[in-house]
């Protein structure tokens, strides 16, 4: 934004501070009325014909602005993505030890990728890592719903889970 003599434009549409329409005037003139209210000529439409400039406190205008911008920073949740490692050959305590961490990411709200690593000869079984990938998806229950299912992705299988939606 460009403020008082930033301004090259030789005409430009004044608005006062309270929003009144103040007319098309030269901008020695325009700097001349936000002087004796000792305020900012800040233009605020340099697309329009003539440009539009406000007459504001622009230091104050800049503090609210960066306010508001904390403000919804502060509101906004990342969404995370949280891994659950597991193998072929998983005990079926360490599996729930397992599905128990995923419950807790998915009820923190964040996501969970799930990851079998395979090695040696495992490789020849993929369809033993989907049985187990599947197990683990039903005994998370209607808390979470498969976002992307299992794939091999080299020596890993890959699925996503997400925190189910209150309606289903």
């Amino acid at each position: 934004m460009q403020i008082n003599r930033e301004i090259r434009d030789k005409e430009v549409r004044v608005v006062s501070e309270n929003g009144e329409q103040l007319g098309i005037m030269l901008i020695e003139e325009a700097l001349k009325i936000a002087a004796s209210y000792d305020l900012d000529l800040v233009k605020i439409a340099p697309q329009a014909k003539p440009p539009v400039c406000k007459i504001m406190d622009y230091g104050k205008y800049r503090f609210e602005q960066a306010k508001r911008e904390k403000e919804a920073k502060k509101n906004q949740h990342s969404i995370e993505i949280k891994e659950v490692q597991l193998s072929l050959n998983i005990d079926k305590h360490d599996l729930e030890t397992k599905v128990g961490h995923a419950i807790r990411f998915l009820k923190a709200g964040n996501k969970v990728k799930v990851v079998i690593r395979f090695r040696g000869r495992e490789m020849a079984h993929p369809e033993r890592g989907v049985d187990i990938m599947q197990q683990f998806a039903s005994m998370c229950g209607d808390i979470c719903t498969i976002e992307k299912q299992p794939n091999i992705d080299g020596r890993n299988m890959i699925m996503f889970l997400v925190a189910a939606k209150p309606g289903k």
